[in-house]
């Protein structure tokens, strides 16, 4: 638990704790901010934070090691703790001076029903090899769904689970299963290094925190096809784009031997959004699945990814649903306006074709 000697800095954290902020943005010279239910707003009730304030306060939250690393390249990330709440932390430098944005991470890891996931994800925890995406931008909650799958192992499997994290997010208690958590510049060089190195480590179970290049992509998908279970995120949109996104990081030479294993180690993808409820009190996790049939594995050997989309939209049974779809389903129950379920759309007119059926 960190001490801070900054009595503002303490008030505006328990303030963004008590409100329900998921994230507080601290800038030199400027009021700071904080996004609740999605919306970002200035906390006019604060004071007006120094540089050499700002400064102190990173003092306090950084080892040397990452103060030193934070010299040399003008950004870090990193997680500390206040009383029983845990954040993540990204600290840069801007012309005014040093800026930090923290993440507030749940303190309990919510499971796949409470987060309002389909139930078919629940399954992913079972399986015994193979890699498993969520994918969506920034902010929306990929990490509390790998968290949920995590911990639904973790309490009902005798696994060895091994997570790759920068920085580490959710703290799991072992439970049925043997877990260790590893922070990418502390204990391990990079994601991939420490894919290589878990390889090695008796795993049942990888989590890698995020999928950022060639380098870790392939050694994610050697894991898994070595009969590892896998676990990791992308930064991309949909499951088609996700699909796109891991063949063309690779060199064109490559890129049908990637299809090819992608067919055969791929278990699932879903991305995913939350969207504003009605009267933005809240917010509500939208998601698209798409589960690895036959079809489904046959399009991406062919590199047909255009077909996924159709495997999608006919593949209720299998689990699979688009977003749009699930879009609909959460105005049909009065969960979002048309407006935002139009907003959030990846296929405005697909939409609007679902919405006009159900009124």
């Amino acid at each position: 638990m960190q001490d801070f000697t900054n009595l503002a800095l303490k008030n505006l954290i328990q303030l963004a704790i008590d409100s329900g902020a998921s994230d507080i943005h601290l800038s030199s010279g400027t009021l700071p901010a904080l996004r609740v239910h999605g919306e970002l707003n200035y906390v006019k009730s604060s004071e007006i934070f120094t540089r050499e304030a700002l400064e102190k306060f990173i003092n306090e939250i950084l080892t040397s090691a990452q103060l030193e690393k934070f010299f040399h390249t003008g950004d870090l990330d990193f997680a500390f703790t206040f009383g029983a709440q845990r954040f993540r932390g990204s600290l840069y430098r801007e012309m005014r001076g040093p800026s930090l944005t923290f993440r507030l991470v749940p303190s309990v890891i919510r499971s796949l029903d409470e987060l309002g996931l389909p139930e078919i994800l629940k399954t992913m925890a079972y399986k015994h090899r193979g890699l498993f995406l969520a994918t969506g931008p920034t902010g929306h909650g990929k990490s509390s769904t790998l968290a949920a799958i995590i911990s639904e192992i973790n309490r009902n499997i005798k696994s060895h689970i091994v997570t790759i994290e920068d920085p580490i997010e959710y703290v799991h208690t072992p439970a049925l299963s043997v877990i260790h958590q590893r922070e990418v510049g502390a204990d391990t060089e990079n994601f991939a290094s420490g894919i290589r190195h878990v390889l090695r480590q008796d795993p049942d179970v990888i989590m890698i925190g995020e999928m950022r290049d060639l380098e870790t992509i392939s050694a994610a998908i050697t894991a898994a096809e070595t009969g590892h279970l896998v676990f990791g995120t992308l930064h991309t949109q949909d499951a088609s784009q996700s699909i796109e996104r891991i063949v063309d990081v690779f060199p064109p030479h490559q890129q049908n031997q990637i299809r090819l294993q992608l067919s055969y180690t791929l278990l699932g993808i879903c991305s995913q959004q939350l969207i504003p409820t009605q009267g933005a009190k809240g917010r509500v996790c939208a998601t698209e699945i798409l589960i690895t049939t036959p079809a489904v594995r046959s399009s991406i050997r062919e590199g047909k990814i255009s077909s996924i989309r159709n495997a999608m939209l006919t593949g209720m049974s299998f689990g699979m649903h688009t977003m749009e779809q699930d879009l609909s389903r959460l105005f049909r129950e009065g969960r979002i306006s048309q407006s935002t379920a139009k907003d959030f759309a990846y296929d405005r007119t697909e939409i609007e074709r679902l919405i006009s059926t159900s009124i």
